[in-house]
């Protein structure tokens, strides 16, 4: 422990515990003092507000310390990509897959797919050293044929996996159906507070209403719906139609109430939402108003949900890693029919040189300041 003071005045402003890291086992690869002060607003207040009159030191950029980190070697790109993950986490499926990332599960996978196309590169060079021997040229470019084959299949399987932005992003789940359905009333239910006005009078959703909440680690953001109808005259309750029906193909589940039905690829849960009032006709039976029926609705939207998450704990890949595999893929796919062993070469070589943006080798200064600016400061 020590007190920390300020240097102009004498004035004590916390007892606090001070770390020291040299930059010879500091992350960062710079000389680090933490102070790790109580936690009160004026304390916190009062010491940067002295450290800052001090000559030399100024508040740390956006992922500043993170980008050192990186710069530094400590880590890879991919690996400070989970650490902001981690920083938004809010839910136990989040945690553990920003945690796996930053444990390297994406970096050992990236390395396992860079080694292999090392080892295609050999087998092209060696191709091209024995071009003048047409039975071993053809044995090289078959066996760099198949490797590319495997290779691409296995990132193909990767790519068809779902994204990490529909992890983070949370299930968007939609209600729909015709009017004094209980659509409003489910929805409050699931969020279990009073979001959206409830009525028997037809027609009082005008909007889309959205709510997010954490179900079991999971996290779902449900979606009111104005009641869909052909014969209403009400040229406002007609925009709220319009948006209801634009959600369809947007969402990732439906819960269709009143007998809805859809045109749409999108999972759909039918449910009766009234059955204390009323009797089901079709669909799953539960009470929005009383509750009755929840915990079967839940599990099966749960359900639902999981088919379309990443597994826990497996590699997630998001837009930017798709996007590099995807360019990735390009020149690899041309090796197929390709004779030209020079030709073979390049592009295993712009394969590489993809690959290594995964996990920082040739990413540009620009994209750098993009990801290390979204995070908090101090990090």
């Amino acid at each position: 422990m020590a007190r920390l003071r300020d240097p102009d005045i004498g004035l004590t402003l916390d007892h606090a515990l001070v770390l020291w890291f040299p930059r010879s086992i500091s992350v960062t690869g710079n000389d680090v003092v933490e102070l790790h002060l109580h936690g009160g607003r004026a304390v916190v207040a009062i010491v940067l507000e002295t450290l800052s009159k001090q000559s030399g030191l100024r508040p740390a950029e956006p992922g500043e310390f993170t980008r050192q980190a990186f710069e530094n070697g400590a880590i890879d790109l991919a690996e400070a990509e989970g650490l902001g993950d981690l920083l938004g986490a809010e839910t136990e499926a989040q945690r553990r897959n920003a945690v796996a990332q930053i444990g390297g599960s994406l970096t050992r996978l990236a390395q396992s797919w860079g080694n292999d196309l090392l080892r295609l590169s050999a087998l092209a060079e060696a191709a091209i050293d024995f071009s003048d021997e047409d039975d071993v040229e053809g044995n090289f470019r078959k066996e760099i044929q198949d490797g590319a084959a495997v290779l691409i299949a296995d990132i193909s399987q990767k790519l068809e996996q779902p994204p990490a932005e529909r992890l983070f992003g949370g299930i968007r789940v939609a209600i729909l159906g015709p009017p004094n359905a209980g659509k409003s009333t489910l929805f409050n239910r699931l969020l279990d507070r009073d979001a959206a006005i409830v009525s028997a009078t037809p027609g009082t959703t005008r909007d889309v209403i959205e709510g997010s909440v954490n179900v079991d680690g999971i996290l779902f953001t449900f979606i009111d719906t104005a009641g869909i109808r052909a014969d209403s005259l009400d040229s406002i309750e007609k925009i709220g139609i319009a948006r209801a029906i634009a959600q369809i193909n947007t969402v990732d589940i439906i819960l269709a109430l009143g007998g809805w039905q859809g045109d749409t690829l999108v999972p759909i849960v039918n449910v009766s939402a009234k059955s204390d009032i009323e009797t089901a006709t079709s669909g799953m039976s539960i009470s929005a108003s009383t509750g009755a029926g929840m915990d079967l609705l839940m599990a099966e939207v749960k359900a639902i949900a999981r088919s379309l998450l990443p597994p826990l704990d497996a590699v997630a890949l998001n837009d930017r890693h798709r996007e590099i595999l995807r360019r990735m893929l390009c020149p690899l796919g041309l090796i197929e029919h390709e004779k030209d062993e020079l030709i073979i070469a390049e592009h295993l070589r712009l394969s590489r040189r993809s690959l290594g943006e995964m996990t920082g080798g040739n990413d540009s200064e620009a994209l750098l300041d993009v990801l290390f600016g979204a995070f908090c400061i101090g990090k």
